[in-house]
């Protein structure tokens, strides 16, 4: 590791490690959930847990029930029928909790927007913590959105 940025990155990698261990106490361990998505999304976030992203290197793990999450990783344009489940998700989640609405579906219903089975977005069932755009969002900007609602700030803005 002689380049400078190698460096950089490094170091902000073990911040971000020691900073969710101070918040949480542990590793953060998050619940993705499908609202009514294409598949997109999900493909990128089955990547964070590849050999190439490997988010486990900073703390983060996925974890299959909500009782057991720290955050809520929600992408697609929510249907009605998910809209309730979404809701139970989230009050089975003990405090503090946070949520990450990930791709332009979840964040406004991108092409899928005007049809009949949208149901609205995400934080018009549940309060947001971080916006992550994109179709779909890349494994990275899915760790920086993770992180940023960690730190307690909005990763990027929803009209980016």
């Amino acid at each position: 590791m002689d380049n400078k940025s190698d460096w950089n990155e490094l170091d902000a990698e073990k911040q971000a490690a020691s900073r969710l261990r101070r918040i949480f106490g542990k590793s953060l361990h998050v619940r993705h959930i499908d609202v009514g998505s294409c598949n997109a999304c999900e493909s990128e976030v089955l990547a964070l847990s590849n050999p190439y992203y490997n988010f486990h290197r900073l703390g983060l793990f996925f974890t299959a029930s909500p009782r057991q999450a720290d955050v809520l990783l929600v992408t697609g344009a929510m249907t009605p029928t998910m809209k309730p489940i979404l809701m139970e998700t989230y009050e089975a989640m003990p405090k503090p909790r946070l949520v990450v609405a990930a791709g332009v579906c979840a964040i406004h219903g991108g092409v899928f927007a005007n049809s009949r089975q949208f149901a609205g977005p995400v934080e018009s069932v549940i309060p947001v913590d971080a916006f992550i755009p994109g179709c779909p969002p890349t494994p990275y900007a899915l760790i920086n959105g993770i992180l940023a609602a960690v730190n307690g700030r909005e990763g990027v803005t929803r009209d980016a």
